[in-house]
């Protein structure tokens, strides 16, 4: 699964992206999707800071130049070990989105440039995505699908030790460790761990999530919603622009400098659940499949019930997550950041995103069942 993740960094824009605000030089990393909805979130919040993006090359450069024209660039990629130190020594704030949760080598060379760069009386911010598919070990350690949550919600402010020493088995953890284990007086880290997000991005490349709108993209192209197991599974989900405004709160608490709240917000303590709402696989492939039977999109409204294996083959992990567990509690960014989502609700979207996936596939409606001789 981690292959099918990485191949997805061949496509992006910017892997890294710098930015200065007064005397200092600050880094953010982004991908198409969360990571470009930040830069667009940043950029135009604080106009006054210098930003710098790491590209493959100036064919990727352009359509970032033309979103934000402030922006110099570095060339280079997230294997380009080098390159990524010695930025990461320059900078002030680290924000790493671009294969993040996965890429080994490129947090290895964050950790290690901000730790030269930075010390006690100067110190470096790393602020590094991770996922909460790292929650869903229980699930996959015991190759359960489709069935209800086995364990307890996740708290990230009673129970953040938990999250901080999650089994090593878990998806993710070995690059948490990273993060964590770099986190000293001159590095302090945060780490941001959204579930489910969906929402139109705002950045110059990808403005598509995957994992909702690959499963709408599936129930179009095979004119039913699809469903893993039993469909009893739970997750969170968050907005972009909401997990958005969480890292611009994280970036402006790093400028500020040395505040009361820092040991809640750095290092051991700084563990992120970024959810701003619940939902049930099966109910969500349920509602996908209505609406989008609604619109005359597909055949019928029922779903169509699939093992694990036939997941895997319609769209990799995103497909085998709706048959996982995650689930936890958004506590610390309410509590120490003011984190207050706005965005509009995952079922709210749900029209949206089977809009949005229909215009992409070529599907009009009435098309599948006239295609289908049911109409």
């Amino acid at each position: 699964m981690d292959k099918v993740l990485r191949r997805q960094d061949r496509e992006r824009l910017i892997y890294l992206i710098l930015i200065a605000y007064k005397y200092l030089l600050s880094k953010v990393g982004t991908t198409g999707y969360t990571g470009g909805d930040a830069l667009y979130t940043l950029y135009n919040a604080h106009p006054d800071w210098e930003y710098t993006a790491l590209v493959r090359n100036s064919d990727k450069a352009a359509p970032v130049a033309a979103a934000f024209p402030k922006i110099r660039f570095a060339y280079g990629t997230l294997d380009d070990a080098s390159i990524i130190e010695q930025e990461a020594a320059k900078a002030d704030i680290v924000l790493h989105t671009a294969d993040s949760s996965d890429h080994e080598g490129a947090a290895k060379s964050i950790a290690k440039g901000i730790a030269k760069g930075h010390t006690k009386e100067n110190p470096g911010y790393w602020l590094h995505l991770s996922g909460t598919g790292i929650l869903c070990w229980k699930d996959m350690e015991t190759q359960t699908y489709g069935e209800p949550p086995s364990q307890e919600p996740y708290d990230d402010l009673e129970g953040v030790s938990k999250l901080t020493n999650l089994p090593d088995t878990a998806f993710h953890r070995e690059i948490d460790k990273i993060v964590l284990g770099a986190g000293s007086d001159g590095v302090k880290t945060a780490i941001v761990c959204p579930p489910t997000i969906y929402g139109p991005g705002r950045g110059p490349g990808n403005q598509r999530s995957r994992q909702v709108y690959n499963l709408v993209q599936i129930t179009l192209q095979k004119s039913q919603a699809p469903q893993l197991g039993k469909g009893l599974t739970e997750w969170d989900n968050v907005h972009v622009h909401d997990l958005s405004q969480l890292w611009l709160l994280l970036a402006e608490a790093a400028v500020a400098g040395p505040g009361p709240n820092d040991a809640e917000l750095w290092n051991e303590k700084g563990y992120f659940l970024a959810e701003n709402g619940h939902h049930v696989w099966g109910e969500l492939s349920k509602l996908v499949g209505e609406v989008a039977y609604e619109k005359g999109l597909i055949k019928t409204k029922e779903v169509a019930p699939m093992n694990v294996e036939e997941a895997k083959k319609l769209a990799g992990f995103e497909a085998v997550s709706w048959g996982l567990n995650s689930k936890g509690f958004a506590k610390r960014a309410r509590k120490f950041l003011g984190w207050k989502p706005t965005g509009r609700s995952l079922k709210d979207e749900i029209p949206f995103i089977v809009d949005s996936e229909a215009k992409k596939e070529g599907v009009i409606p009435g098309h599948a069942a006239k295609a289908s001789g049911s109409a």
